[in-house]
């Protein structure tokens, strides 16, 4: 199992500062950044956690995990990273009018502003084991949106958010890993990585993207969102 680095967590959480590097391109992210987000899903998902309800869609929740999110950001004071959502991506050399998609929850660095390229996507899905259709639609609404390149275009980084609405959490992780092998190949499999203590599951896996020819590492975050599957 590969060790996945955290920055900090409750009760003693430090995110990392962000000090844009000379010459950095935009596009590359540090450990230290990627580590910052993922505090700030897991401890963002276990905060909204207490406010959501039985049988709340994918909306709603990440709404709630957005705020969680900013208000952690604000009681930290980081003033070098912003959170937005319903990120429209816009393809500037045509005129069509079409919005090619929009991205749940994204984030960027200082050393990323100005460059609305240039950011860190998170897709967020709700999934279950005792609910095939839900867990489908992780792959072919989230991971391949990645993997065709609507999303993070030229990036090496994507991320997933999965709002677990019921547990045991393992078995619901080998179902969706069955449906990435099957739709991206062996080598796509999801492999664990150490978690963080506000997640259920971690895991990461590569996927072969659709007109480059290259891979995206994705990391799939699997949060304890059980109050959201009650009553359904």
């Amino acid at each position: 199992m590969r060790s996945w680095r955290i920055t900090g967590f409750p009760p003693t959480m430090q995110l990392s500062p962000d000090s844009p590097a000379a010459g950095r391109p935009s596009f590359d992210l540090s450990q230290d950044e990627i580590a910052t987000v993922v505090d700030l899903l897991c401890c963002g998902s276990a905060e909204a956690r207490q406010v959501v309800t039985g049988g709340m869609l994918e909306v709603p929740i990440t709404i709630q995990v957005k705020k969680a999110m900013r208000r952690l950001k604000r009681r930290l004071g980081l003033t070098n990273l912003q959170i937005g959502g319903e990120f429209e991506l816009l393809d500037v050399d045509d005129n069509d009018a079409t919005v090619q998609g929009r991205i749940d929850v994204v984030f960027q660095f200082l050393h990323q502003f100005g460059n609305e390229d240039a950011y860190l996507a998170v897709e967020c899905k709700r999934v279950s084991p005792d609910d095939n259709s839900l867990n489908r639609r992780y792959v072919t609404e989230g991971v391949s949106r990645f993997a065709s390149e609507q999303y993070a275009s030229g990036h090496e980084w994507g991320m997933l958010l999965a709002y677990v609405l019921r547990l045991p959490a393992p078995d619901l992780v080998a179902g969706i890993d069955a449906h990435v092998r099957r739709q991206y190949g062996q080598a796509s499999q999801l492999a664990p990585v150490e978690k963080h203590p506000d997640a259920l599951e971690m895991h990461t896996s590569a996927v072969p993207r659709a007109t480059s020819g290259h891979f995206i590492r994705l990391l799939h975050i699997f949060v304890d969102m059980t109050p959201a599957g009650e009553n359904r």
